[in-house]
């Protein structure tokens, strides 16, 4: 598809489709990088131990070679002392196979880390299907591929044949020295091809592996539109997120319209905002905002304290004071301790006149509100 062209795939991938990448299994390999790891372990064990890999091979060889009479004649023998000579020659060279496993498991996390992906292991039957393989062959990558085969080919054969031009009446001297002579001079051939090989392929490790990183990134680049869907699957659809707001705000005021019934009072000024207290002196340390708000859900706080016989004051500087210091569900702030008191005070003797009779009590015609707690001496437009 055109939006899927590399035209236009010119954005970096996000750390989630490398994320979804690795789960499957892609990620970038440098199969020069583990030859190179596996010939540098390999050279570094045989420097360090090859005096005792020489005199067990030379061991080795001289039982093998010194054969009784008996055995020769007898076949079963003869596969038991191959037996134990090949068994000699797998402990000798024992850290030798290990040291080599153990780099060609470990090379590929420089790349990659350590990654276990059952995806990978899954099988894929469309990379049976003949169409698929030519397609592949004769991709982009695949003539890439098949390049750098043949570059690799052409690195270590010109160094192969500049080793045999060199070493080629050295090798053939072998042959007329005495054994463990023969052994050191081929040990010392061998160590300088090591050596050339060793640089050819840390010359290819230096070429493929960026190349390696920068294809990896190219195969995973995506589109401006893959990058919008990718962050709004994310971070969500703005309208669902909006609408998702607006569903916790209603659930948060019925919530909160619950409240106001079981409210002490509800202190208004009296219809721009209405603030709902509830105190119990055995639970709570200070009377505690059960719903508040202004305009007309003021006006539905008002109207549901008078369904549910709640007492609603007109206090109009105390109202714009816990309307906009006190939080909803918490404690009045401390420098409101005094009005609120006074406030609840006066609902409590209200309660009593309506119980018992008696004279009625007189609401304060100013309660103490701190001036820098009412909003409307800092705003005129604020007060009602």
């Amino acid at each position: 598809m055109a939006e899927d062209s590399d035209l236009e795939r010119t954005e970096a991938a996000t750390p989630k489709r490398l994320e979804e990448a690795r789960e499957k299994g892609q990620v970038p390999r440098s199969p020069e990088l583990t030859t190179f790891a596996v010939l540098l372990a390999s050279g570094g064990v045989l420097y360090y131990l090859g005096g005792i890999f020489l005199g067990r091979m030379e061991v080795i060889v001289s039982d093998a070679l010194i054969i009784d009479r008996d055995s020769v004649f007898l076949t079963e023998r003869m596969a038991s002392r191959l037996f134990d000579a090949a068994y000699a020659a797998l402990v000798g060279f024992a850290p030798l196979l290990i040291t080599v496993i153990l780099v060609a498991l470990a090379a590929p996390l420089l790349l990659s880390g350590w990654l276990v992906s059952a995806e990978a292991l899954t099988p894929n039957f469309s990379r049976l299907n003949p169409a698929s393989g030519l397609a592949r062959i004769f991709s982009t990558r695949g003539l890439i591929e098949l390049g750098k085969a043949l570059a690799k080919a052409l690195v270590i054969g010109t160094v192969v044949t500049m080793i045999l031009m060199r070493d080629a009446q050295p090798l053939v001297a072998l042959a007329a020295e005495p054994p463990r002579i023969a052994l050191m001079h081929l040990g010392q051939i061998l160590g300088l091809s090591f050596l050339l090989t060793v640089g050819a392929f840390a010359l290819l490790v230096v070429i493929d592996v960026p190349y390696q990183l920068w294809s990896h990134a190219k195969q995973l680049r995506m589109t401006k539109e893959q990058v919008k869907q990718e962050a709004k699957e994310s971070e969500g659809d703005p309208q669902m997120k909006g609408r998702i707001r607006q569903l916790q705000r209603e659930a948060a005021r019925k919530r909160m319209m619950a409240e106001v019934p079981k409210a002490d009072v509800v202190i208004t000024n009296p219809t721009h905002f209405a603030v709902a207290l509830r105190y119990r002196e055995s639970a709570m340390r200070a009377p505690t905002v059960v719903a508040k708000g202004s305009s007309l859900l003021a006006e539905r706080i008002i109207e549901i304290a008078r369904e549910n016989s709640v007492p609603v004051l007109r206090t109009p500087p105390l109202a714009r004071a816990l309307h906009a210091h006190a939080e909803l569900g918490r404690e009045i702030p401390s420098a409101l301790y005094t009005a609120v008191a006074e406030v609840l005070a006066y609902v409590y003797q209200l309660e009593r006149h309506r119980l018992y009779g008696g004279e009625e009590p007189q609401l304060p015609e100013t309660v103490p509100v701190p001036p820098e707690l009412d909003p409307a001496l800092g705003d005129p437009e604020e007060a009602p």
